[in-house]
């Protein structure tokens, strides 16, 4: 739960679901909403797949996909499980042999749909595979793709067909007594995935991984992604969440971030608070946004830094931050720290320092997160 008693009405009460494991990352129950992307690199090549994924996982992924559609992708699988700093799921359709090897080769879960894979032999195949080999699995339902007596019975994709969809995959597995699961009920409309995910989200306890699918380049698909589960997660739906950009996957990452972060779900490194400058801006913001979104890309540690350009909201909005700086006149500012006035600093000068400053925090936070966790033990 996002909790704050002072603001109640920043509070999000998150739906109850049951917990699973995703290798070493917990997925639903109070675990705290998990980060995923997809490399896009030819499975094949180890190494560059291999890159991707820690690239992906330092900029704060905590669960990567892989799609595996051959066997020479899940023979390098198991190299690339052994080396990756984070789980890996494997992505698989319709081949259930694929699926077996991908547990085998140590993936941490496999993404399925069990009705796509084969009769109920071949099924129960795949989850002796996943109970043998401690996967888990994730159901991914998409509207693009959903199977022809649903479209028969409902006309079109829609809400009702696609969580009846994922509840009649649910049931396979239930049969089959596995529970280790999530599932996804995805559509590139904002407004079908919206309405299904909350239908989904009261006929199930299983965790939910969210996604709006398919959703566009950088820009736009940002703002679609942002639109749709922004609003599933604010109502408190959602166990972990993949924003699907036509971008590198790093950027996938930073973007789910971003919105985690904008409703106090995650934190994790620097919250650049900033304004959109204007004519009575002191020095350039947007140059200078640009320059400390790079320079502090290397910050993991949880803070707030407001960069204003004038004095008309700079004081107020660094009362409410860790670090600010506030534009004023002849070419200097004002440096903020924990709200209060701290000294003067010109503008040549302020990328460097504000860096400083930023590292400085991080390394006291660092290691006054440290000594309460020794005095724990």
């Amino acid at each position: 739960m996002s909790l704050n008693p002072i603001r109640p009405w920043r509070n999000i009460e998150r739906r109850k679901s049951r917990q699973i494991m995703v290798g070493n990352v917990p997925v639903g129950g109070d675990a705290p909403i998990s980060v995923q992307t997809m490399t896009n690199t030819n499975g094949h090549d180890v190494r560059a797949t291999l890159d991707q994924v820690i690239r992906a996982a330092e900029a704060g992924a905590d669960i990567v996909r892989i799609s595996a559609p051959d066997q020479e992708t899940t023979r390098a699988l198991k190299e690339i499980c052994r080396e990756s700093p984070v789980p890996i799921v494997a992505d698989i359709h319709f081949h259930y042999k694929r699926a077996i090897e991908a547990a085998e080769a140590g993936v941490a879960c496999l993404r399925i749909n069990p009705g796509n894979i084969g009769d109920a032999t071949r099924v129960r195949e795949v989850i002796k595979a996943a109970r043998d080999h401690g996967c888990s699995m994730r159901i991914g339902v998409n509207a693009g793709s959903l199977e022809r007596h649903l479209l028969e019975k409902y006309g079109e994709p829609c809400p009702d067909a696609m969580v009846e969809s994922g509840l009649d995959h649910i049931k396979i597995l239930e049969d089959n007594d596995f529970h280790e699961f999530k599932i996804s009920v995805k559509a590139s409309d904002v407004f079908l995935a919206a309405a299904a995910y909350q239908k989904l989200a009261d006929a199930t306890d299983a965790p939910i991984h969210l996604g709006i699918t398919e959703a566009g380049g950088f820009v736009g698909g940002t703002v679609k992604s942002a639109v749709g589960l922004g609003n599933l997660l604010w109502m408190g739906i959602g166990d972990t969440i993949r924003v699907s950009l036509s971008a590198d996957p790093v950027e996938e990452v930073k973007v789910g971030f971003e919105i985690l972060k904008s409703l106090g779900l995650r934190t994790r490194g620097v919250q650049i608070i900033s304004c959109p400058s204007c004519a009575r801006q002191g020095f350039d913001v947007i140059k200078t946004v640009e320059a400390l979104e790079k320079r502090l890309e290397h910050i993991k540690t949880p803070m707030s830094l407001s960069i204003i350009g004038c004095v008309v909201n700079g004081p107020g909005e660094a009362l409410m931050t860790d670090i600010g700086f506030t534009g004023g006149g002849a070419g200097s500012g004002m440096v903020y720290l924990a709200g209060k006035q701290s000294h003067k600093m010109s503008n040549d000068q302020m990328i460097d320092q504000i860096v400083g400053l930023v590292e400085e925090r991080a390394r006291k936070i660092e290691a006054e997160n440290a000594a309460t966790e020794t005095a724990a033990e």
